[in-house]
């Protein structure tokens, strides 16, 4: 992290305000970016030479070539509008220090970029004139991207601008590596508000302006003033088109295409080997204070070795935790015979991420009550699955393991009422041990496509190409009075990743072990690992 400001660093500052009066807009950028650094004419001019030349080579991303595809059918539903897809500003985590920045999904989508490339930068899609050669050629829309040129060692703003200097961020993508990775013609952003402008009005030809607004306020503020400036001023109708347009952009992200499946099963192989280096730590973990925390972190070092990060923060709950649906302190004591739930994500450098949930014994043995209420969320799981088909939906899902899990409840003594009685809207008792959905759509966020409409996600026919979770679980809290004191404290959640194909579904994480056998056999072969290295 940067320099601690001390007195004598602000003495100095004041003293350099007294040698560059007319300089206050440079001394108060300097501040807001966390250093003092020297402003003489002399250090200048010294830090502009020296310095070995930088070209990296640039190869076009593996993504350029589907984003065409994606952005055409996007164009489509929006012929003659421009439309605005903003990355993103890196978010304060406290005081100026900011969060790692990781750009908005919908921007990753039609840009293919991942990772922190880039912050501030901005996708627009501008309408093609009708009688151009792009529209004859089928064409509505030609994209361009606006990003913020290098600040490397020949220029200034290489040791002055700590957001963009390479001096102290390292190098960074520029408008000319951006067009060789993305296939995007690329232009400095400070000509954006021009290019927004460029015929927007509301007479007959004009174009009108949608953007994905809640991105980026100041984007946002852009598009606004450009809209009102050319007749567009009722915010009602602006953010209703805004809102269209980030419907569509969250539901055109429901059907994977090959490149985003075989993303998603890097994310998931790279969260095999996390489970694995958790389960080689625990049995050192054991009886551990915080041991959750030991677990979650040797899960979240394979996601920054094999990947970006975690896709959010992991689940690490042991014995009385594993009941809370989204346990995330991970401050408990991982006990001997206790229940371990996991739930943990690698997202890879695409930004695609994985979504998975295990339950283990943390001794590595089932006792037989663990077993019986295991069996009966995988039995509840298994039919999840098998209702998964083409043209059903995350209803026919949903109900298929609900069934399970009321009917196993009812078989336990727990359920006041009959399974059938249970089951219907005016009953739902069992929901008391499984209040959660069980399935989501799955991608660059770990709840994709969550902006999509009723109709469009839960109502809608499952179709090939969509990738969803399975997940569902039995939570028996500590506190709750109407189970048995064995059951109290015991929470059980398997979840897995399943791709639809036209022959039916298809378990993407299938390599992770979860039938009772095979996790004991698995456990036993990560401690014995554990135990070697």
């Amino acid at each position: 992290m940067g320099e601690v400001i001390t007195e004598k660093d602000k003495e100095y500052e004041a003293q350099e305000r007294a040698a560059a009066p007319g300089d206050d807009q440079a001394m108060s950028d300097r501040v807001n970016n966390r250093s003092l650094r020297p402003n003489s004419d002399a250090f200048r001019e010294f830090m502009k030479s020296g310095w070995a030349d930088e070209n990296p080579d640039i190869e076009p991303l593996e993504s350029s070539k589907f984003t065409p595809a994606r952005r055409a059918t996007l164009g489509k539903a929006f012929a003659g509008e421009r439309l605005v897809i903003p990355a993103g500003q890196p978010k304060v985590r406290n005081n100026d220090c900011d969060y790692m920045f990781r750009p908005d999904s919908t921007f990753a989508y039609y840009t293919g970029l991942g990772t922190d490339y880039e912050a501030g930068a901005v996708l627009v899609l501008n309408p093609v004139d009708p009688d151009s050669p792009e529209a004859k050629a089928g064409q509505t829309h030609v994209p361009e991207l606006f990003v913020a040129p290098r600040a490397d060692n020949s220029t200034a703003d290489f040791f002055m601008n700590a957001h963009y200097g390479e001096y102290w961020v390292g190098p960074r993508a520029g408008l000319v590596e951006m067009q060789a990775m993305t296939g995007i013609e690329t232009h400095d952003i400070a000509q954006l508000a021009d290019a927004l402008s460029k015929d927007v009005g509301t007479e007959a030809g004009a174009v009108r302006v949608r953007v994905v607004s809640e991105t980026d306020p100041q984007i946002t503020e852009l598009v606004n003033e450009v809209r009102k400036a050319n007749g567009f001023a009722d915010p009602d109708r602006n953010a209703a088109d805004d809102d269209k347009l980030r419907e569509f952009t969250s539901e055109a992200r429901m059907c994977k295409d090959s490149y985003e499946v075989g993303e998603m099963r890097k994310t998931i192989s790279a969260t095999k080997a996390g489970f694995d280096r958790l389960l080689s730590t625990l049995p050192q973990a054991l009886d551990k204070p915080r041991s959750e925390r030991i677990l979650e972190g040797a899960f979240n070092s394979v996601s920054r070795e094999l990947g970006n990060t975690v896709g959010y923060d992991s689940i690490v709950a042991s014995g009385p935790h594993a009941p809370i649906l989204h346990w995330m302190r991970n401050t408990g004591v991982v006990r001997n015979g206790d229940l371990l739930l996991v739930d943990a994500g690698v997202e890879v450098d695409s930004l695609y991420t994985a979504d998975i949930t295990r339950t283990f014994p943390t001794n590595g043995k089932f006792t037989d009550l663990q077993k019986r209420l295991y069996q009966a969320v995988l039995d509840s799981q298994q039919a999840g699955f098998e209702a998964a088909k083409v043209g059903a939906t995350y209803s026919d899902i949903h109900h298929a393991c609900m069934r399970v899990i009321a009917e196993r409840l009812h078989e336990w003594g727990l359920l006041p009422v009959s399974v059938e009685e249970s089951l219907s809207p005016e009953g739902q008792q069992h929901r008391r041990w499984l209040a959660c959905g069980v399935a989501h759509h799955l991608g660059l966020d770990v709840h994709d496509c969550a902006q999509a409409r009723f109709e469009s996600y839960q109502g809608a026919e499952i179709r090939p190409g969509m990738i969803f979770t399975i997940e569902p679980g039995l939570y028996f809290r500590a506190d709750d009075l109407l189970i048995p004191p064995e059951y109290r404290g015991i929470g059980i959640r398997i979840e897995d990743d399943v791709l639809m194909t036209e022959n039916g579904p298809e378990w993407l994480s299938a390599g992770i072990p979860k039938q009772i056998d095979d996790v004991e056999e698995w456990m036993a072969d990560m401690a014995a690992k554990g135990r070697k290295a």
